[in-house]
């Protein structure tokens, strides 16, 4: 049997991988949950007029997609991953075990937010985040487009959170994703 590798996703590598995988599932993983508490200078935001991304905090769980990543492919999907996601080192590379929808649980590489970095927000209110999320426009985007497209393939998942789907539904309330 051939070494593969797990990569869990819980935001925009959801629905934006960018890596050759050879197969992905839904997983959950225990110990961390998503929420939007990471300030964003790069991909979603600018200094001058910061978003907000996604990052995994500590307590609770979180259900997200996890691939598989064959060995041949592991060092080149590392290194896109440590460029795509440790822009600013706000995340801390560890591997963690995941429960996989086939019953097997796996050990991942997941990106956990470090709460002693100067982007880390923490807990936002509902309005501090829609404020944030409708101003920022980063070098991957409109902070909106990552916030809709991450709740929308959540609920086409059948992946259900609460605060997101709030977030998500304030913001097409007052027609932000129009804009």
């Amino acid at each position: 049997m051939t070494a593969t590798h797990w990569v869990f996703g819980y935001g925009s590598l959801i629905w934006n991988p960018g890596f050759a995988h050879v197969s992905a599932q839904q997983g959950l993983l225990r110990g961390a949950h998503r929420s939007l508490s990471i300030v964003s200078h790069h991909h979603r935001g600018t200094i001058e007029q910061p978003g907000l991304v996604f990052g995994l905090t500590r307590g609770g769980s979180c259900r997200g997609m996890v691939f598989e990543v064959a060995d041949g492919d592991w060092l080149d999907v590392r290194a896109y991953l440590q460029e795509r996601e440790q822009v600013t080192a706000v995340y801390r590379d560890v591997m963690r075990p995941v429960h996989l929808a086939d019953g097997r649980t796996t050990r991942a590489l997941t990106f956990l937010v470090d709460e002693r970095h100067e982007q880390f927000a923490g807990r936002l209110s509902l309005e501090q985040q829609l404020a944030m999320v409708r101003a920022g426009v980063g070098l991957s985007g409109r902070n909106v487009d990552y916030v809709l497209n991450t709740a929308r393939h959540l609920n086409e998942l059948g992946i259900r959170d609460r605060q997101l789907m709030a977030l998500a539904e304030l913001l097409l309330r007052d027609g932000a994703a129009a804009a």
